[in-house]
């Protein structure tokens, strides 16, 4: 087994030629942040007037305490029509939300891994009905715990699994894993003692950990929300020889242009970098850090949340689930190389049929979950839209989306060539503040 390997001079040369394409955007045209271009909201058949009634109804959050701030963008055509920040990055000390303010995006981070996934399957170096304990043998004979497969099973028991979790079956979250913090049972309980994601040094750590642990459901069976996504990450690892931090910054972060997206947030960044909230009285132990809490106002969060998602210091520990920073500019150039069908500005990161692949149903049957709500079935690292018959709220058939657990969200929508980033810091998030957000930009259409 390939182990991962560190910065080459090819590693660094695509970095400095990254830079330099971006020193190059700014220098010559008249853009945002990133090489965005700009555009009136009439000329992309958005109405001003309906825009408005985006800033008053977050100011009004602003002052009755539900966030300290926020930040909305929303391209159209290809061009940014809207982009406005409302409160404070930092209320304790005084910081203004900027547009270039960086956020912890929690699991934004997995259609990233889910793209880099995608990138060694177009180079055929691995397929996505592939067994995963191909790649990593430790996960190849996992057993499954009877008590919690939907089984009368009894408790500490486990049998053989059917079959093995399969390379799909982690990007569409039926692998069989967990998460360990969303529920009680005895599967969760194993994650919380063996502090997965909250005490690993690395990935080959974690995997080492979670391959002792039975699966919670057969593989292929059911969608349930785990560290499937954290997986992928050591996956790409074994496959590419890299650290998967490295492969982000040379096959996807620098490419694009996205110079503000990492796992660590250096000391020339922190200033940007926003206070993470949580609803008053949150606990600060890991085990209970995700109870539900009834308090509207918000209060800095308990400093557990940051351990490992999101480091000040050279991270070593890379989720791919959920331990990316970056702003919104950036996560906009990733969405727009989604919506040109794997390119945007020149630069090809996947091919039309892989983008078609990826935000397809794959469901087959499968429910989709509780945390897909009604009307989206699941692709390769996204929700897909089954439609606004089938939801019941704005969307249009096929439209796709992914959000973080601080309540970040982003969706793409091909048929209204329309995407819309909402970011805010507010951990455990208990609001609706970004489908408030989503339903405020349709209502705006006007075309």
């Amino acid at each position: 087994m390939r182990q991962p390997r560190y910065p080459s001079k090819r590693s660094i040369a695509c970095r400095l030629a990254a830079a330099f394409a971006c020193l190059v955007l700014v220098a010559t045209a008249p853009l945002l942040a990133n090489g965005l271009p700009k555009a009136k909201p009439g000329d992309v058949g958005l109405s001003a007037d309906r825009l408005a009634r985006i800033g008053q109804s977050m100011q009004q959050h602003v002052d009755n305490k539900v966030m300290t701030g926020a930040l909305g963008m929303i391209a159209r055509n290809g061009k940014i029509a809207y982009l406005e920040t409302w409160g404070e990055a930092d209320r304790e000390n005084s910081v203004p939300m900027r547009e270039d303010t960086i956020f912890r995006i929690y699991s934004m981070s997995k259609p990233i891994t889910s793209v880099a996934v995608m990138i060694l399957y177009e180079e055929g170096k691995l397929f996505l009905n592939d067994p995963v304990g191909k790649y990593i043998p430790e996960l190849a004979s996992l057993q499954v715990a009877t008590a919690t497969a939907d089984e009368d099973g009894e408790a500490g028991k486990t049998r053989d699994a059917k079959k093995q979790m399969t390379v799909r079956d982690l990007l569409r979250h039926t692998g069989g894993l967990t998460y360990g913090f969303f529920g009680n049972s005895e599967v969760d309980q194993k994650y919380r003692a063996a502090g997965l994601l909250l005490a690993d040094k690395d990935l080959e750590e974690f995997v080492g950990k979670l391959s002792e642990i039975p699966l919670q459901y057969e593989p292929g069976t059911r969608w349930h929300y785990g560290v499937n996504t954290d997986v992928l990450g050591r996956l790409v690892e074994v496959v590419s020889g890299q650290t998967f931090e490295e492969f982000l910054n040379d096959r996807i972060f620098g490419p694009l242009g996205m110079v503000d997206t990492s796992f660590w947030v250096p000391p020339e960044k922190r200033s940007r970098f926003a206070q993470l909230y949580a609803p008053k009285g949150t606990p600060g132990d890991a085990n209970a850090f995700l109870a539900q809490n009834t308090s509207t106002e918000i209060e800095p969060a308990p400093a557990i949340t940051s351990r490992n998602y999101v480091s000040k210091d050279p991270a070593t520990f890379f989720s791919g689930g959920g331990g990316l920073a970056s702003t919104a500019s950036d996560y906009m150039r990733f969405c727009m190389m989604m919506l040109g069908g794997g390119q945007i500005d020149g630069t090809r990161i996947l091919s039309p049929k892989t983008v078609e692949l990826m935000t397809s149903d794959h469901m087959g049957g499968i429910e989709a979950g509780p945390m897909t709500a009604g009307g989206y079935g699941f692709g390769l690292g996204f929700a897909v839209s089954n439609g606004p018959g089938e939801l019941g709220e704005y969307t249009s058939k096929g439209e796709f989306n992914w959000g973080g657990a601080a309540g970040t969200k982003f969706w793409i929508d091909p048929q209204e060539n329309l995407i819309g980033i909402y970011m805010v810091q507010i951990l455990p998030h208990r609001t609706t503040l970004g489908d408030e957000f989503r339903s405020l930009v349709y209502q705006s259409i006007v075309d």
